[in-house]
């Protein structure tokens, strides 16, 4: 073969097959680095092909990519081999493996027309957090704490008609603000500092009533896994503090409010809604909670994995959802049709909502249900900043009379998390 007409030195033809086959350069780089026209290294190469294609180049060399698909052989009447031929077709790839943390999405496939596949495509994404992975980087988190070998004493006088209810509206706990962006500093730090003392204050304000009932309204931990995006939009979320440090200080707080509420009343009922950030990480922080207080007689871990919460207490009719599924003016008709028995033998029925973080009353009592969305502490992060959003913070406590409904309610004021 020759370049231009002109003979090529000897070993060019090798040289092109040695780069090609064991170097695994391409034709352009091969034609660049060796100064010849592309269109001829490459017809070299598709020589090679044909021959190992056709048997023509027998076991040596087996081209690197290739293997020996099919052996042929003549034979004269004797039964001696006369000719040989060694078809050589490209080795198929590296078996596919998923990578760690995702799951198998989708296959596309392209056939000939026989339906045989020529090439595969595996579409993959992550998979979603499993419980039990959360429930074993909490057991870590929680390494070497050990609760109160003691039980804390029971408050000596309660008030039995009446049960008051400490709705936990989107704590978003492992939430970031930049003040500078967003006029509020949030940080774990600051999230665990804040809530933390105005939970207290809450409890001590709040009317000793005998029962009382710890309502997490969803949305307790603002990622629901490492990567920090929302499970189901992939939203990018602002977060400080790795995982287990979030989920940590989510249970410590909790475990502190509940304390402060067994000083205060005779019973305590908790319930973790789900929300549409924490749907993995709030079924295993209700699990942590049941495991945490397994010894302690006056409180009740309600680990009803369903999306809404059922009270109820002589007269009074409570239930509450987060909100990111059923929507706050749907609750009055989803409460008369799922528990209608409830509803006929109840005169004051109360529908919790949170998801929204600001204040908004729906309904009456010409509905026959109050429907009430809750503010949420947090200042607004980034993307609630810039989108617009306005409201206020708080927590409060909801008393309420067994037989003549809401009793009254005290709220804490929160104004600012740490200077811009």
């Amino acid at each position: 073969m020759a370049e231009h007409g002109i003979p090529w030195p000897d070993g060019t033809r090798e040289e092109i097959l040695r780069r090609a086959f064991k170097l695994h350069q391409t034709g352009r780089e091969i034609a660049r680095d060796l100064k010849l026209r592309e269109v001829s290294v490459q017809k070299v190469i598709r020589l090679r092909k044909k021959e190992a294609q056709s048997g023509e180049l027998g076991y040596a060399p087996v081209l690197p990519g290739y293997h020996v698909s099919k052996t042929t052989e003549e034979t004269d009447a004797a039964g001696n081999v006369e000719r040989r031929w060694i078809e050589q077709k490209p080795a198929p790839g590296d078996t596919f493996e998923v990578p760690a943390g995702h799951v198998v999405k989708g296959v596309s496939a392209l056939t000939d027309p026989d339906g045989n596949v020529k090439q595969q495509w595996v579409k993959t994404r992550e998979a979603p957090p499993d419980p039990l992975a959360v429930a074993e980087g909490l057991k870590r988190a929680f390494k070497g704490w050990r609760p109160s070998a003691r039980p804390i004493p029971a408050p000596v006088e309660t008030i039995e008609d009446l049960l008051t209810l400490y709705p936990l509206a989107d704590w978003h706990i492992g939430m970031f603000a930049w003040g500078r962006e967003t006029s509020v500093n949030w940080d774990l730090r600051i999230a665990e500092r804040v809530l933390g003392a105005a939970a207290a204050d809450l409890v001590e304000q709040a009317p000793r009533s005998r029962h009382a009932i710890l309502l997490g309204g969803g949305d307790l931990i603002h990622s629901d896994n490492q990567s920090n995006r929302t499970a189901r939009s992939g939203h990018q979320l602002d977060v400080d503090g790795r995982y287990p440090k979030v989920v940590m200080v989510a249970a410590r707080l909790l475990v502190a409010m509940a304390d402060a509420m067994l000083a205060r009343h005779e019973l305590v009922t908790i319930r973790i809604l789900k929300g549409n950030h924490d749907e993995h990480a709030s079924v295993a922080v209700a699990y942590f909670l049941l495991a945490w207080f397994r010894n302690e007689p006056r409180v009740t871990v309600d680990v009803d994995p369903s999306l809404f919460f059922l009270h109820r207490f002589g007269k009074v009719m409570l239930a509450g959802t987060h909100g990111h599924e059923t929507r706050p003016h749907q609750m009055p008709e989803l409460m008369a049709q799922r528990w209608p028995s409830i509803w006929g033998e109840t005169l004051f029925r109360y529908g919790h909502t949170f998801h929204l973080h600001h204040k908004r009353l729906l309904g009456g009592e010409g509905g026959g249900v109050t429907v009430e969305t809750h503010q949420a502490p947090i200042p607004p992060d980034a993307w609630h900043w810039g989108a617009g959003f306005l409201s206020g913070r708080s927590m409060q406590a909801i008393t309420y009379h067994k037989d003549y409904g809401e009793f009254g309610r005290n709220r804490i004021a929160i104004l600012d998390g740490g200077a811009a």
